[in-house]
Formats: structure tokens, sequence, C-alpha cells
């Protein structure tokens, strides 16, 4: 005679299945693990656990002996010698060795999520993604390097960190030969070949090959800066600006030039500093052919061609063809001088007043710039600038004359 549970009328054969049944409804666990006070609903999921422990693998497989914790895993697995594929999707006829993925697999058709995390209320439509997601909000970290003993939230992480330690590269691009410690970095680097961008920008329509860079360049437009530096007020749109940023403060410099043994906190630095040995210059403009060894210098001299001015002041509405510039010109809205004087601790707005004001100290004397009306001289060029316009309103040409000899102002010849 069937027993019947009284909360959803599921009917079951022995009292032992109904009594399992009713602890899904009751949340009771009496089953616990003595080695991590971990509990179970079932007699028989404790013993499975049980083998985390004992790291016992009983279920062996007769063609490859690859050995397995739990049989249905095993089960699972003989399908990948056999190719059955026995749970068929009826709405796209996709077929799959396991009931667990075919589950996965039918909620894209539906759109359930049935995971929901009991911190944000997301939802998930696979277990797996809710126990990723719950890391996020307890900052578990159960996978660890047993090299290093670096810890990771996912386990496709660490073994993705292993291989720097193995070097083992097993990823291989088709076209080109070149080899990879991730699948995903594969993925991007092909995209190398293909020059596809599939992630688009919804504010400017700008197109990425890797979903990191539109992240960070979305943050242009939105003005989102999630990593702070814990030495300094800064904070950055991407955590490799702020990594790059914090050898400011400890002083590493990890990249080493060859040639000479110069260090360096960027990659990108070391790579501008070969090329002044090498004396290459590989980016060309298309407007003058001009070339230069830097890219970044590049983008700055296209502008001088368009006029563009990207940097715009959110205060007063100027803009500015270079970032730094615009930099600058917020300090005096907002009053700040990052810039201190180490022997008077006076503060500057700019690097260039530093500088200037350090002399002061040193006793060291610039390259004097003279006014060609009455031979005064001048530290700075700003200052020799603002000293003219009470002079003439005649437009003015810095010329260097050389090393040695002092700068002066002189005006341009009418005649050409």
């Amino acid at each position: 005679m069937p027993h019947q549970c009284d909360l959803c009328n599921k009917e079951f054969q022995g009292k032992g299945n109904l009594a399992n049944h009713m602890r899904t409804h009751t949340g009771e666990k009496p089953f616990e693990c003595t080695l991590c006070d971990k509990k179970f609903a079932r007699e028989h999921h404790l013993h499975v656990h049980h083998r985390t422990h004992t790291k016992e693998k009983p279920f062996e497989c007769t063609l490859c002996l690859k050995k397995f914790a739990r049989e249905h895993h095993l089960r699972q697995h003989l399908r990948t010698h056999t190719g059955e594929k026995p749970f068929e999707c009826s709405l796209c006829n996709k077929k799959f060795a396991d009931k667990t993925n075919f589950g996965k697999h039918l909620r894209t058709h539906t759109g359930e999520t049935p995971f929901e995390c009991t911190f944000c209320d997301k939802k998930f439509n696979q277990k797996g993604n809710l126990d990723k997601h719950l890391r996020r909000h307890t900052g578990e970290k159960p996978f660890e390097c047993t090299f290093c003993d670096k810890k990771y939230t996912r386990k496709v992480n660490l073994d993705t960190h292993l291989r720097t330690h193995t070097g083992e590269r097993p990823f291989e691009c088709s076209v080109c030969g070149k080899k990879f410690s991730a699948a995903l970095h594969l993925r991007q680097h092909l995209r190398t070949h293909t020059e596809e961008k599939p992630f688009e920008c919804t504010f400017c329509s700008k197109k990425f090959a890797h979903d990191k860079y539109l992240r960070h360049h979305l943050r242009t437009h939105t003005g989102e800066k999630p990593f702070g530096c814990t030495l300094c007020p800064r904070k950055f749109t991407g955590d490799n600006h702020l990594r790059v940023h914090l050898r400011k403060h400890t002083g590493e410099t990890p990249f080493e030039c060859t040639l000479c043994n110069k260090k360096f906190s960027q990659m990108g630095s070391l790579n501008q500093h070969v090329r002044t040995h090498t004396g290459e210059t590989p980016f060309e403009c298309t407007l003058c052919n001009k070339k230069f060894a830097c890219s970044d210098t590049l983008r700055k001299h296209l502008r001088t061609h368009t006029g563009e001015r990207p940097f715009e002041c959110t205060l007063c509405d100027k803009k500015f063809a270079v970032m730094s510039n615009l930099r600058v010109h917020l300090r005096t809205h907002t009053g700040e001088r990052p810039f201190e004087c180490i022997v008077c601790n006076m503060k500057f707005a700019n690097s260039n007043g530093l500088r200037a004001h350090h002399r002061t100290h040193t006793g060291e004397r610039p390259r004097p710039l003279k006014c060609i009306i009455c031979n005064k001289k001048f530290n700075r060029a700003d200052h020799l600038r603002k000293h003219l316009s009470k002079h003439t309103g005649e437009s003015l040409v810095l010329n260097k004359i050389s090393a040695k000899e002092p700068l002066e102002l002189t005006s341009p010849d009418p005649n050409g």
C-alpha cells in the first residue's frame, strides 16, 4: 500500500522513502558530519559527503581506470566513451549525456531562474551560478593553490592560475600557433585575426574586442571610478590603472630594460623607452606622415589636425585636447594643490610650479627667458608672456638659441 505525503499528496512505496521526502518540507537535516559539522537530510548523502574528506573514490571506469566518488558520476563519465546522449530536448532536439545539463538547457527555453540569492534577490538558472555569486557576498575562496597558497572563488580560475606555475599553455591558435594558458585568452586573441568587435557601447556605438575594454570605456561616459587607492584619495576606472598607480607609492619598477637596466613601473613605458635605443617610430600620422614612438603621442598629435578637444570641464564647459591639461585646469576650480615641496611643504597645482619653486632652494639657474623689448629676464615662460602683454599686443614666438645661451622671444618676420 503506498504511503502518501499529507502536505503535497505525493505517494511513496515505503515509509523510509516518505520520511526522506518529508524532510524536503520540514528542512530537517538529522545526519551530521563529524569532521566538518555539515548536515544532511539523508544518510546516503552523508556517506557520499564523507568521501570528500577521505578522498575515497570507489567507482572505477573499466575503460580508462579513472575513479569517482559517486556512482552517477561514473555513469555520466562512461557516456564520454560510448557517446550516448539519452536526454533529448523536445523543443530543439539537442541531446545531452546527463540529466543535470539537460535540465540547465531546458531553462534556456523557459527562462526559469529558480535559484535565488538570499542577500540581493538576484536569480539564476543554475545552482552552480548561484554558488559562485554567493561568494561575492561571503568572500569565500575555497579553491587554494598548492604552490603559493593563493585562493580563488572559482575552480576554473585556480586551474588557470596553476598554469603560471607549471607553464602549461594547452590552448593553441589555429591561425598563428600562439599558445595560451586559458581558453578565454585564446578566444580574445582570435579576434586580432578576425577583427571581430562584438561589444558595442550603448552611448556612442564604439565597438570593442573584449567586454573588459567596453566596461572600462563605459566609465568614461558615467564617470564611475570604482577602484580607490587605499593610500591616497585617488580613484580609477580600471583595476589595472589602480595597480600601476600603487607602484608610485611602493616604488615598485618590475619592468627592466635589457639594454641599459633602467626600470619602469609599466610595460608600456618600457616599450616606449626601448624605442629610444632602437629609434623605432612605428606610429605614423596619415595626414602629415610624421612618425611617433608612442601611439598615445600620435593620438594627441592628430588633434592638432582635427581641432578635437574631447576632454570637457564639467564646471565651466572649457575643453581640452589632452586629459592632463583638463586635470590641471580642474584644480583652478577645486583649489587642489597635490604637488608639495619636500623642503618647505609649500604646495602647487602643477608640477611645473613645483619645479620652478624648487630652484629657490637649490639655487639652480635655469636658462633664462629674455624680453626683446626691455631685456628683463624671467625663469618661466608664462611669466614672460604676461610681462610682454604690458608692452605690446604683437604676436611673439619662442626661439631656442642654444643649450648654453639664454632663450629669447623674437617677433616673427612679417615678410615671411
